[in-house]
């Protein structure tokens, strides 16, 4: 197993079941109790920002579903008005994540679909990462 691809959950929480047994760690001294699924794009500033408001209601029709997700910890909306970023971060507890990834991440695919289909949204992309408190 190459922990060095976590990014890709496919390949990490796949090949790595064994990092799960416990406090999962990277290497000696970085570990993690949380795995994110991020949902990133770009919106524009036209038309007085309308796919940044259309964005936010994709996210509103599917908060419920989101939530819904089993061993979700925490749903967060990040938005950034000098690079035009709108991002979804999905974090889960580590022992629950290859569940919600078995799913396809649902409803990631639905999300993803909606708001690729407004006027002004750009450069939409995923990320898995880890999430530890420090």
């Amino acid at each position: 197993c190459d922990v060095s691809s976590f990014c890709d959950s496919r390949t990490f929480v796949t090949c790595c079941p064994f990092l799960f047994s416990k406090m999962p760690t990277i290497t000696e001294g970085v570990e993690f109790d949380t795995l994110a699924r991020e949902w990133r794009m770009k919106w524009s500033p036209d038309d007085d920002k309308k796919s940044l408001a259309a964005a936010q209601g994709v996210l509103n029709n599917h908060l419920e579903d989101i939530k819904k997700v089993d061993g979700v910890k925490d749903v967060q909306r990040v938005v950034c008005g000098g690079c035009m970023d709108f991002k979804v971060i999905v974090s889960l507890t580590a022992d629950k994540f290859g569940d919600w990834e078995k799913s396809n991440f649902a409803p990631e695919t639905q999300f993803l679909d909606a708001v690729k289909a407004i006027p002004g949204i750009s450069t939409v992309e995923t990320q898995t990462y880890t999430l530890m408190p420090m």
